[in-house]
């Protein structure tokens, strides 16, 4: 009996010897985890440093011809960034497809990872266990944090999200935690009213700045974090909390 991906696919998991990775953190995984594997990325896997392998486009809009140029035995793609009809062509050419699904949180994202690696290669990669102690522990809520994503428009994060996750185990209760949506787009009247202890600013997949961003949101405490700390789960998750609570610290200092 076949495994089956995270959406309860089955896929045929037997030691894949040719990998394209779809995921930018995934991507990263299965680089430091089992280099030889990875034949081809996107543009935007910019880790690890140096990264040398074939490049098949965007997340959302991958190349797929370049991708089955590359004869993988395994393409692996995610829920949410990748588009039903490019993992259904994949497959309707006989290429395995392991869909991972969108993490809701830290445990959920480190529990995918290790069914990854634990099918495909019978591997249980030391940087997983690391990340597993380092973020097992939770700190009670006490403060709370406005995410924003992305501005023009101003997209922040919401429920569900592997973003509102960590920062609530680092003790910030996100303002948007309970909203409808994973993502939602107020007006910035509103995300200002919400009046939150700190705003957080990443650098990706917005590059928010000291000077592009921070203003929109005067008489409030704000602090610029690590994009790929805050919403990539992987092997950055060894180093991500030491550098948010470092971030964290010094925006309520």
């Amino acid at each position: 009996m076949l495994p089956v991906d995270d959406l309860g696919e089955p896929v045929a998991l037997d030691r894949p010897r040719r990998v394209v990775s779809l995921v930018p953190s995934i991507t990263e995984a299965v680089a430091v985890t089992v280099p030889d594997s990875l034949v081809g990325a996107t543009d935007y896997c910019t880790h690890p440093s140096g990264l040398d392998v074939a490049r098949v486009g965007g997340s959302k809009y991958p190349d797929v011809d370049a991708v089955l140029a590359l004869a993988p035995d395994l393409v692996i793609a995610n829920s949410e960034e990748n588009r039903p009809e490019d993992v259904e062509r994949l497959r309707a050419n006989g290429i395995n497809v392991w869909v991972t699904e969108a993490p809701k949180t830290v445990p959920m994202a480190l529990g995918s990872l290790r069914r990854l690696f634990g099918l495909g290669w019978d591997l249980e990669p030391d940087w997983l266990t690391r990340a597993e102690d380092l973020w097992r522990e939770a700190k009670p809520a006490t403060l709370t944090a406005l995410v924003p994503v992305w501005r023009r428009p101003w997209i922040v994060a919401g429920r569900d999200t592997f973003a509102t996750d960590v920062l609530r185990r680092l003790g910030f209760e996100n303002v948007y935690a309970t909203h409808a949506e994973r993502y939602p787009r107020p007006s910035l009247e509103e995300l200002n009213s919400k009046r939150p202890d700190v705003v957080v600013l990443p650098d990706e997949p917005y590059e928010f700045t000291h000077e592009d961003g921070p203003e929109s949101f005067p008489g409030l405490p704000y602090v610029l974090v690590n994009g790929r700390h805050l919403t990539w789960y992987g092997p950055s998750l060894v180093e991500a909390r030491r550098s948010l609570e470092r971030a964290l610290a010094y925006g309520q200092g």
